[in-house]
């Protein structure tokens, strides 16, 4: 749905469908295809630089939301591990 919603709306705006398509698929999600949609049915400028700025804009924020949530993945397990570890310790006085 959001990767038609974007092909719809890069056709409409006069591109082609395989800059949809390629939009698309850089994007990856459709969390961030739809802000893609969002922001090419609010733009002033319609030119294929702005578009592929906003488009590398909004993956960079979709990689460092990944990558947060990966760090606090790990933190996570690795706060788990010194507390088993922590309390093996306390069990074996």
């Amino acid at each position: 749905m959001a990767k038609a919603d974007l092909c719809r709306e890069v056709l409409s705006l006069g591109f082609p469908a395989e800059f949809g398509e390629l939009l698309a698929a850089e994007l990856g999600s459709p969390r961030s295809m739809g802000r893609m949609t969002s922001y090419l049915r609010s733009v002033r400028s319609r030119s294929v630089e702005a578009i592929v700025d906003e488009m590398l804009a909004i993956a960079s924020e979709a990689e460092s939301w990944r990558q947060r949530k990966e760090s606090q993945e790990a933190q996570t397990s690795y706060n788990e591990w010194l507390r088993l570890r922590h309390r093996q310790g306390d069990d074996e006085e």
